[in-house]
C-alpha cells in the first residue's frame, strides 16, 4: 500500500505484443491501488476489440482503465493528442493515490507521455486528403520526391520506407508553408513527476508461440466478424492496422483465411520485433519476464523505498 507515502511516480509497463502486459498491469495496479492508463493506439477504439487483444470485461472490471473503447474510429487520434489527454489523468492519478501506473507497446504514445511531442499544428482534412492522393495515385516514390523538395533534411533523416512518417511531414509542410525539420525540436519535455519504466519481453521463441496462439484465440473469437463490421470503412487509418488489413484483403477473396491466419501472425511477429528494436534503444527500461510477478512487485517497492527516503 502506498497509505502516507507520496511517490509523485509514473510507472510504465511495455513490451512487446502479445507478452502479456495486461494481466501483468492488472496485478500491479490492484498492489498499487491505482487505475491503468491505456497506451495502446488502437485498443482506444470502441469498434475494435478482437483484432487490438482489448482487456476482456472481467479484466476491466477489476481495475479502472483510462483511453479503452473510448474513441471512434471516424475520428482523428494522435500521438500528440494522447500526450494532452493523458499527462491531466496521469497527474490527477497522483494527486490521488501517489503514483500512476501507465501500461501498452505503442512507441510513440509511450515518448509522447515520457518525453513530449512538439507543438505541431492540426491538420486540416482537405490537406490531408490531399497529401494521401499523391500516394494512392503516383506512389511512395512521388512522396519521397516532393519531401525531399519541400523538406531535403527532413527527407534525409527519415526512413524512406516508412510512407506514414513521410506523409505526415508533407501535411505539415503544406499546413504551415514551413519545413517540418524547423518545427520538430525533439527536446524532452519535464514533467511534474518522477518515471519509471518496466519492460517485459519473453526469449523470441516463446514470444512467437504465444503470438501464434493468440492469432488463432482472436479467430475463434470472431475476428473475420469483427473485420467485416468495419470492413466498409477499411479506407481509415485506424485500421491500417496487422490482423484487419489481412482479412479486407481475404473478404475480397485476395486469399483464404488460412493464409490471412498465416500472415497476420508473421506481421505480429514482425510488428513484435520492431518494437523490441525500438525499446531496445532506452536504457532507462528495466526488463523483466512477464510472470515475475514478485520480482517486479520488489522493483517496485524499492522505488518507493528510494523515492520517501
Amino acid at each position: 500500500m502506498l497509505t502516507a507515502l507520496t511517490m509523485n511516480t509514473l510507472f510504465v509497463i511495455l513490451g512487446p505484443t502479445g507478452v502479456g502486459k495486461t494481466d501483468l498491469s492488472i496485478d500491479v495496479a490492484l498492489r498499487l491501488e491505482t487505475s491503468i492508463v491505456s497506451c495502446d493506439s488502437r485498443q482506444i477504439y470502441r469498434e475494435l476489440r478482437i483484432g487490438v487483444a482489448s482487456p476482456s470485461a472481467l479484466q476491466l472490471s477489476k481495475v479502472r482503465h483510462h483511453f479503452i473503447a473510448t474513441r471512434s474510429i471516424e475520428e482523428h487520434y494522435s500521438a500528440g493528442q494522447f500526450e494532452a489527454d493523458a499527462i491531466p489523468v496521469i497527474e490527477q492519478e497522483i494527486a490521488a493515490n501517489g503514483c500512476a501506473l501507465m501500461v501498452g507497446g505503442s512507441m510513440l504514445y509511450i515518448d509522447a507521455v515520457c518525453k513530449g511531442i512538439d507543438d505541431i499544428p492540426a491538420i486540416d482534412d482537405e490537406i490531408r486528403t490531399d497529401v494521401r492522393r499523391i500516394y494512392e495515385e503516383h506512389g511512395i516514390e512521388e512522396v519521397r520526391r516532393r519531401l525531399r523538395l519541400v523538406d531535403p533534411q527532413h527527407y534525409g533523416e527519415v526512413d524512406l520506407r516508412n510512407v506514414k512518417r513521410m506523409l505526415h511531414a508533407l501535411e505539415v509542410c503544406y499546413q504551415t508553408g514551413r519545413r517540418f525539420s524547423e518545427i520538430r525540436t525533439n527536446s524532452v519535455k519535464q514533467r511534474s513527476f518522477k518515471i519509471v519504466k518496466i519492460g517485459v519481453c519473453l526469449p523470441r521463441e516463446l514470444l512467437y508461440e504465444r503470438i501464434n496462439r493468440r492469432v488463432n484465440e482472436m479467430i475463434e473469437q470472431g475476428l473475420y466478424q469483427e473485420a467485416i463490421s468495419v470492413y466498409d470503412r477499411r479506407h481509415l487509418n485506424a485500421l491500417n492496422t496487422v490482423g484487419y488489413k489481412e482479412m479486407f484483403s481475404h473478404i475480397e477473396g485476395e486469399y483464404g483465411l488460412d493464409r490471412a491466419i498465416e500472415l497476420i501472425q508473421r506481421n505480429t511477429r514482425h510488428y513484435a520485433k520492431k518494437q523490441l528494436s525500438w525499446f531496445n534503444g532506452d536504457p532507462t527500461i528495466h526488463w523483466f519476464l512477464p510472470d515475475k510477478t514478485d520480482e517486479i512487485w520488489d522493483f517496485v517497492d524499492r522505488c518507493r523505498s528510494q523515492q520517501n527516503t
